[in-house]
């Protein structure tokens, strides 16, 4: 498989992720908001409504190449901005300990993919 067809296939998989996330988010907003309020975020409500307008148009951004470098970088801060706001394994209950600790280290070798896909090597070759 060639450079081209194999960042294409890490860029759909990465942004699949994001799209069923922001779309959930968008068809339970009353659940995200309250969520985030919960979490002690300030306007859950706006919050929200970035969030997922961040994830869907992320999504579409990485799927479709635009700007790939830029959306990678800004996609990749923000997963492991929500890594520390959203998985606190440190502050976690004993039962929710491990799945906490796994969503953390997800959410850091997510980041790892958009830095990946961020870096001059991988980028598309030029069409000849």
């Amino acid at each position: 498989m060639d450079q081209n067809r194999l960042q294409l296939a890490a860029r759909l998989l990465l942004a699949l992720l994001f799209l069923v996330a922001g779309i959930r988010k968008a068809l339970a907003f009353g659940g995200t908001a309250g969520y985030f309020a919960k979490l002690g975020l300030p306007a859950p409500e706006l919050l929200a409504i970035m969030v997922i307008l961040v994830e869907i148009g992320g999504a579409v951004a990485v799927a479709l190449g635009w700007r790939l470098r830029d959306v990678a970088l800004a996609m990749g801060a923000f997963t492991v901005l929500t890594a520390f706001i959203g998985h606190p394994f440190w502050a976690a209950e004993p039962a929710q300990f491990s799945g906490q600790l796994n969503n953390f280290l997800k959410n850091l070798a997510i980041a790892g993919g958009f830095l990946l896909l961020a870096a001059p090597a991988f980028r598309p070759a030029p069409r000849r």
